[in-house]
């Protein structure tokens, strides 16, 4: 009986676990199904996500060309030129034992120029997949390391920088680096402007890579941008050529020159000596890459008296025509002497300019206030940037102090105490040369014509350009600085430079002109620094060149000439001799 109840039981409960288990089996499949349906229908941005990151990728559209330098004439001044660069696939080498080629790769190191065995140590890691074996070689190498065929050996394009004008512009265009990024010059200092921008796609890639759909632009792509310089490269190789030519006679540590247009604020040249050549980068050094024509300062000696002048017309301490007396030739102020080489008695606001009278600057100085001086300095921008954002340019200095002793004041008159840099300086004679009117510098060409500013009288810098002019003729300290044809005005410089505790033996020769005096277009400084030998005034070092120089800007700029040679007084002398009086 017992056993007959049993085997009742037993189908239930065999029942029970068929029911239980389907239950479990449909509770699954409805959690799958339900989590299948939160995840594909209410919430699938996730999954999604997940999925982009697995096949989706950002590819570049290349544009990497560098724009060029040129100068106002459309001159190239800096190009990029297609290279090849030459890399390796270590795993790939060893993978298809390239090693193996031994004559190949030993083709390959005497193409490049390498040792063998350094090439090789290069690629002995298995686990790398890029290196460089070498960077930016020629087309012709490129094609001769294509025909090798060595395994794991590739070649990608790029791009090399180009001077074709090379050491004369090195200082104002720099150079770029291996990798096409300014480390100088314009270069540097425009270099966002030069460089492309390259755009960015979206696209799905399978498993092995392969591009199966595009899904459009993200960015668009930037063109890279030429630059046009206001400089003339006529004018530019012509200053280079001569003041080089100085720099190395006089046995000089350095020199420069800048040559400004004074309707505009353009510069039409700017040169340094010692250059290099930025097509060979092994010749780059730091001291010679510097452009000395806006990072070096000089105390600019008697360049900077003509300044001076215009303070003391402004503040009615003399007129054009009054006369200055420096008897007897010297004086003393706090204990140091101040002298000329002579006593000159009383003589013209002229002359003082003319002899370069250090004692006829004092006089006229010390009836002013330090205050009135450094507003006249600043006005003509030193002490200041001139804005034209070029690779560590100088404020150079203008002195600051709450009291002023009579020897400090006496010796600003006469440029000692103050620092300029040649640029500054150049600045400064072209407000002197328009009239007292100071346009805004500029390096780069403009599409608008500037809008000036007046900020000496007008009256003013007309009288002290046409004093200038004497300072040139015969008696005056530049006569080397005359040019035939033309009237020119300007100043010689030679102070000496300081060193601590005072002046040491060295000088700097210095020469800052206009030309031509009837109508001014061109101003120009030129410094010598450190002159060696027994010529180091600046009529003697500097205003030859500024002759050269200024000469041959003239002619190629095709301004007219506004004073008569002897043989065109000969000439009219002769027609007046043959023309009947009435």
């Amino acid at each position: 009986m017992s056993w007959r109840k049993k085997q009742k039981k037993e189908p239930m409960m065999a029942r029970g676990r068929f029911y239980f288990t389907c239950g479990a089996i449909v509770l699954a499949f409805v959690a799958l199904f339900a989590r299948a349906a939160w995840i594909q229908v209410i919430s699938p941005d996730r999954l999604r996500l997940e999925g982009d990151l697995r096949s989706l990728r950002s590819t570049a559209v290349s544009n990497t060309s560098r724009g060029m330098i040129m100068d106002r004439n459309g001159e190239e001044l800096a190009v990029s030129v297609p290279v090849q660069a030459v890399w390796a696939d270590p795993k790939q080498i060893h993978a298809e034992h390239s090693l193996d080629k031994e004559q190949a790769w030993q083709a390959l190191a005497e193409v490049l120029g390498v040792p063998r065995d350094t090439l090789l140590a290069r690629v002995q890691d298995p686990k790398r997949r890029f290196v460089y074996l070498q960077r930016q070689v020629t087309p012709a190498v490129a094609e001769y390391i294509r025909k090798l065929r060595l395994p794991g050996v590739h070649l990608r394009p790029e791009e090399r920088r180009f001077y074709p004008t090379g050491e004369i512009n090195a200082h104002l265009v720099g150079m770029t680096n291996i990798d096409g990024t300014g480390i100088e010059g314009i270069e540097r200092g425009f270099n966002d402007w030069l460089t492309a921008s390259p755009g960015e796609r979206k696209v799905r890639k399978d498993r092995l890579g392969r591009v199966i759909e595009d899904l459009g632009v993200v960015s668009e792509a930037r063109e890279a941008n030429n630059i046009e310089l206001t400089i003339d490269q006529r004018v530019q190789a012509l200053a280079y050529r001569s003041l080089k030519r100085a720099f190395e006679y006089h046995r000089a540590t350095s020199a420069s020159l800048v040559m400004l247009d004074v309707k505009t604020g353009e510069v039409i040249a700017m040169v340094n000596a010692p250059s290099f050549n930025p097509n060979n980068r092994g010749q780059y050094q730091g001291f010679r890459a510097r452009n000395r024509a806006v990072t070096d300062t000089y105390e600019p000696g008697s360049t900077l008296k003509p300044m001076i002048v215009v303070s003391a017309l402004e503040n009615g301490v003399v007129n054009a025509n009054s006369m200055v007396d420096t008897s007897p030739g010297w004086m003393r102020l706090g204990g140091k002497r101040v002298s000329d080489t002579r006593n000159l008695g009383s003589i013209s606001v002229e002359t003082v300019l003319k002899r370069s009278s250090n004692m006829g600057m004092v006089r006229m100085a010390m009836k002013e206030t330090p205050a009135q001086l450094l507003d006249t300095l600043y006005r003509f921008g030193m002490g200041i940037d001139t804005g034209m954002g070029l690779v560590g340019e100088s404020t150079g200095m203008v002195p600051q102090r709450r009291r002023w002793s009579e020897i400090e004041q006496a010796t600003l008159s006469f440029g000692y105490g103050v620092t300029v840099t040649p640029l500054q300086l150049a600045q400064a004679y072209a407000i002197l040369a328009n009239g007292g009117k100071r346009y805004p510098l500029s390096i780069i060409k403009r599409s608008q014509p500037p809008i000036g500013e007046q900020v000496i009288p007008r009256h003013h810098a007309d009288a002290v350009i046409s004093m200038l002019e004497s300072v040139v003729q015969p008696g005056g300290t530049a006569t080397r600085a005359a040019i035939p044809g033309y009237r020119v005005g300007g100043k010689t410089g030679t102070s000496r430079k300081a060193i601590a505790g005072g002046y040491g033996s060295d000088y700097i020769g210095l020469f800052a002109g206009v030309a031509p005096i009837s109508d001014p277009r061109l101003a120009m400084v030129v410094v010598i620094n450190e002159p060696q030998g027994e010529q180091y005034y600046g009529g003697l070092v500097a205003a030859p060149v500024f002759a050269e120089v200024m000469s041959g800007a003239l002619q190629l700029l095709n301004i007219r000439p506004d004073a008569a040679t002897e043989e065109q007084f000969q000439l009219a002398g002769q027609e007046a001799s043959i023309v009947p009086h009435s």
